[in-house]
């Protein structure tokens, strides 16, 4: 009998033993489940009236209102923090010549001598259509050795490559997570408009920042601007990172094989796809230009302060504003605008 009740009391120690591990595990899971769903996360750069980066904010001197209403900041970091990168060049047509030579030395001076040693990139060009030509990695030379296989030729789907890698670029192992753009032109080639893809980078949390070269951009003597008056794909994309063709909304203006070499960036749209993220948009006039602006927005990822806040919990799917203050009231901040709420 003895060892019958013994083996009764052992089955009945490891039953509650099993259910409490379970009971744990569920918990756990459903702390995760709701820190990952109620979180809203803000990264924000902060200049002065001189355009400089203000550093050693502390979050007393923050101020965030979600829908115009104040909210705690619960997180607040100003380190530099890992970046997960995506970068997107144009390889269409009228790249060509000065202009890759000029983006291929920006872009390498960027990958090799300005980013930490924990970021990780992934590479991306786009002519008619968008090609992943090297996936995330930590090999700066793999990101060379990419980008020097591309070849200018053909029109621009810009707005296409970037809704690919947007998904691509939500993938990334680091919190921040950034896509630059370098592109000459109008997009000419994409299926997506850039209204709709707009509504995917709101839906997003990646930060996105474009160069626009202008048409009449040259190799110069100075650094001051002026107004303005088919290859074969890289790697397949990953299952769920996008390789999305969408079918026309509006009518687009077809171009042709190439675009004219001095046709203007279009700015208004670089800005409509950049400005919502909390990235920027420059425009380069001049070649020697593109070396500095990538080096502003490298110093501008590691100057940038992280916040975040609990979510008021309103789950409708619908886009709510995000406002982001500073006591400085000379200063000025750029963050995302908003976010979309789970459903």
């Amino acid at each position: 009998m003895v060892p019958r009740r013994r083996f009764i009391l052992a089955g009945l120690l490891l039953a509650t033993t099993s259910l409490t591990i379970t009971t744990r595990a569920q918990d756990q899971d459903t702390f995760k489940f709701k820190s990952g769903i109620e979180l809203v996360n803000v990264t924000a750069t902060v200049t002065g009236p001189d355009g400089r980066f203000l550093s050693g904010l502390r979050k007393e001197d923050f101020s965030v209102y979600d829908d115009n209403k104040p909210q705690e900041i619960t997180h607040f970091s100003s380190e530099r923090v890992p970046v997960s990168l995506g970068i997107l060049l144009d390889a269409s047509g009228s790249m060509a010549d000065d202009k890759m030579t000029s983006a291929r030395a920006a872009i390498s001076h960027f990958v090799n001598d300005l980013l930490g040693d924990g970021d990780e990139l992934f590479f991306m060009d786009f002519n008619d259509r968008p090609h992943l030509l090297q996936t995330w990695t930590s090999d700066r030379h793999a990101i060379t050795r990419a980008m020097n296989t591309v070849t200018p030729f053909g029109g621009t789907a810009l707005y296409d490559a970037i809704a690919d890698a947007l998904p691509l670029a939500a993938q990334g192992k680091n919190g921040k997570k950034a896509l630059l753009v370098i592109s000459d032109g109008n997009d000419s080639e994409s299926r997506l408009p850039v209204s709709e893809l707009r509504q995917l980078i709101r839906q997003s949390e990646v930060l996105v920042y474009a160069l626009g070269i202008d048409g009449m951009a040259r190799r110069g003597t100075t650094t001051q601007q002026k107004p303005p008056n088919g290859r074969p794909r890289g790697f397949p994309f990953p299952p769920g990172t996008g390789g999305r063709r969408f079918p026309p909304v509006f009518p687009q203006i077809i171009w042709g094989g190439s675009r004219a070499n001095n046709e203007r960036v279009n700015a208004d749209a670089l800005r409509q796809i950049t400005d919502d993220t909390g990235g920027r948009s420059e425009i380069i006039y001049q070649l020697n230009d593109l070396d500095s602006a990538t080096a502003h927005i490298a110093d501008e990822l590691s100057r940038q302060y992280s916040l975040g806040y609990t979510s008021p919990g309103l789950r409708d799917g619908k886009w709510h504003s995000i406002r982001v203050e500073v006591r400085d009231k000379s200063a000025t901040v750029r963050a995302r605008k908003g976010y979309v709420s789970s459903s």
